[in-house]
């Protein structure tokens, strides 16, 4: 038996990520974030910034530069970087090949979809709606829903409670270490995909890591008889 197959076994739900496992956004992100602490006079670059992509703003703010995000320079900020990602950056935005078809034979096979990102609610719609998966996913958890941004299990947290399913009968699906850290804290396997950039070292602890949602969707369609 594969082990993708084995994964599969009692699996009810898939949770995914969104920044760099459905869409090509984290270097979009990156830019953004150093035209932001930039233009406040924190001077960063987005090479600087990109390895800290996949955790919520409130972490790269206080691990980055030592802001306090709900203080009022940590509020500007955000509130700046913000507009200029949904202003400047957004457009750019991509899914990745096989991204909705991934999601649409998943929920054809009757399991659950469930969304768990750092991104705030607004920001998730943006990126939705220009990368042509919005609407495709019901169940859709932010940073609006958690205490606590990835690594912190809280987002998965909240997606398994809205899911109404439990730890062991879900799947995520993550590119950054940050998905890696959260999901095991949430008691949750994850199979991690290379598209956000960071090696195969990295992602370790990942029940599995493949290349994209592309090489899901395969082997998803080559498990044909596997339905939740």
């Amino acid at each position: 038996m594969s082990s993708f197959k084995m994964l599969l076994n009692n699996c009810k739900a898939f949770l995914f990520d969104v920044d760099g496992t459905l869409v090509d956004s984290n270097d979009l992100h990156a830019e953004a974030w150093a035209k932001a602490l930039n233009h406040f006079g924190k001077a960063h670059s987005s090479k600087d910034i990109r390895s800290w992509i996949g955790m919520g703003g409130d972490k790269i703010l206080k691990n980055l530069v030592g802001i306090d995000d709900k203080g009022p320079e940590g509020l500007a900020i955000s509130d700046y970087r913000g507009k200029l990602f949904k202003d400047i950056y957004a457009a750019r935005i991509v899914a990745f090949p096989d991204a909705k078809a991934l999601i649409e034979e998943l929920k054809a096979r009757n399991y659950l979809t469930a969304i768990a990102t750092s991104a705030a609610a607004d920001e998730l719609r943006t990126i939705l709606g220009h990368s042509g998966l919005e609407g495709l996913v019901s169940t859709q958890t932010s940073s609006d829903d958690a205490d606590d941004s990835k690594p912190d299990p809280d987002i998965i947290q909240a997606a398994l409670k809205k899911a109404k399913i439990q730890a062991s009968e879900a799947i995520m699906i993550g590119d950054t270490p940050y998905d890696v850290e959260a999901s095991l804290r949430a008691g949750v396997k994850i199979i991690a995909v290379r598209t956000g950039g960071w090696s195969d070292a990295s992602l370790k602890g990942a029940s599995l890591i493949l290349n994209d949602v592309a090489e899901i969707y395969r082997l998803v369609n080559e498990h044909s008889g596997i339905e939740s």
